[in-house]
C-alpha cells in the first residue's frame, strides 16, 4: 500500500522530470531559433575547447616521472613533483617577485589607463584626440625583444645615454645591470609604456556610453571639469575597474615570462628582484629536464588563481552588498 509521504515523493520526482524536459525543450526551441548566432560561435568555441581544455590531460604528469618513451603511462609519484617545488630553497623569492611585479603592474598600469582616459574624455578636438591614442597605442605592437635593445641603449654603463648624461652633468654612472633594486620599477615603466595607451581603449568606451543628460544636469547645478570627473566619470569607470582587475588577479601568480626574459634574461644579478615562476621553470627545464616538476608548478599556479579569482570576487560581492551595488564578476 502506497503512503501519502510516498505518494508526494513520487510526485515531487515527476515534477522535476517534467521541469527538466520543458528545460529542453526551450533550450531546443532557443538552439533553433538563433542557429545562426551559434554557427558564428563554433569556431571560438572549438579554439577553446582544443587549445584550454584538451590540454588539461595533461595534467596527469604533475604526477608522474614523466619520461619520454613513455608518455602518460611514466611511473606515478603522486605528490613528490609538488614536494619538489615547494621544497625549493628559492621558492619563497620567485613566489614574492611574481606577486610584486605583478601588482606593481596591475596598479600602475590601471591608474595610468584611466588618467589617460579621463584627459582623453576631455578632448574636444576628434582629429588630436585620434592621433593621440595612435601614438599611444603604438608601443603595444612593439615586441619585448626591440624593447630590451632600446632600453640597452638608454641603460648601459659605458654608451647608455642615462650615464652619458649623468657623466656630462659630473654625477657618478649608474650600474644598472648589477642593482636589483632599481628593476622592479623599470619593469613597471616599461609596462605602463607598452599598456597604458591600449588599456585606455576600454576605460573611454566606458566613457562614451555616459549620458551627456548627466553632463547638462551637473552644469546647471554649477559642476565644473573636476566635479564631472569626480561624481560622473568615476562612478561610472568603477564597475569596468574592477571587472578588469578580477580578471587580471586570475593570473597574478603568471610571470609576463617573455618581457623578463627579453629584458632581463639570464642575468643572476638581478635575480633577487626580478626572478619569477615563470623564468624559474625555463631554468629548471633547461638543467634538469624535470616536466613533472614544471607541471606541478602550471597547476599550482592555476589552483592559487582560481582561488584569488572567487576570493576577490567574493570581497567585491560583500562590498556591493554594503553599498547597494552590484560589482561582482559572478
Amino acid at each position: 500500500m502506497v503512503t501519502s509521504g510516498q505518494y508526494a515523493q513520487v510526485r515531487r520526482r515527476g515534477g522535476i522530470i517534467s521541469s527538466s524536459l520543458r528545460e529542453l525543450c526551450n533550450l531546443w526551441l532557443d538552439l533553433r531559433e538563433h542557429w545562426q548566432i551559434l554557427a558564428l560561435a563554433m569556431p571560438g568555441i572549438a579554439l577553446i575547447f582544443i587549445f584550454r581544455y584538451v590540454p588539461m590531460f595533461g595534467l596527469v604528469v604533475a604526477f608522474e616521472d614523466f619520461r619520454a618513451d613513455t608518455r602518460f603511462l611514466s611511473p606515478w609519484v603522486g605528490l613528490r613533483n609538488f614536494r619538489l617545488l615547494f621544497g625549493s630553497p628559492v621558492l619563497w623569492r620567485i613566489v614574492r617577485n611574481t606577486l610584486v611585479l605583478n601588482i606593481l603592474f596591475l596598479v600602475s598600469t590601471t591608474f595610468s589607463s584611466v588618467a589617460v582616459a579621463l584627459l582623453l574624455n576631455e578632448v574636444h578636438s576628434n582629429i588630436f584626440k585620434g592621433l593621440c591614442q595612435s601614438v599611444m597605442f603604438l608601443p603595444f605592437f612593439i615586441g619585448w625583444s626591440v624593447v630590451a635593445m632600446i632600453l640597452y641603449g638608454f641603460l648601459d654603463y659605458e654608451t647608455g645615454t642615462i650615464n652619458m648624461i649623468l657623466r656630462s652633468m659630473g654625477y657618478e654612472r649608474i650600474m644598472f645591470g648589477s642593482n636589483p633594486a632599481l628593476w622592479p620599477w623599470i619593469l613597471t615603466l616599461l609596462r605602463v609604456w607598452k599598456g597604458a595607451g591600449s588599456g585606455c581603449v576600454i576605460y573611454l568606451a566606458a566613457l562614451a556610453g555616459i549620458n551627456p543628460e548627466l553632463y547638462e544636469a551637473a552644469e546647471i547645478d554649477g559642476a565644473n571639469r573636476w566635479h564631472k570627473v569626480r561624481y560622473i566619470n568615476l562612478p561610472m569607470l568603477v564597475p569596468v575597474i574592477i571587472l578588469l582587475t578580477l580578471m587580471a588577479i586570475g593570473r597574478i601568480f603568471y610571470g609576463d615570462f617573455g618581457m623578463i626574459y627579453a629584458i632581463v634574461g639570464n642575468n643572476s644579478l638581478l635575480y633577487e628582484t626580478t626572478d619569477v615562476i615563470d623564468t624559474y621553470i625555463i631554468r629548471a627545464l633547461q638543467s634538469t629536464t624535470n616536466f613533472g616538476m614544471s607541471t606541478a608548478a602550471g597547476f599550482s599556479q592555476s589552483i592559487l588563481g582560481f582561488v584569488m579569482v572567487f576570493g576577490s570576487n567574493w570581497l567585491v560581492k560583500v562590498y556591493s552588498r554594503r553599498h547597494g551595488e552590484d560589482y561582482a564578476l559572478f
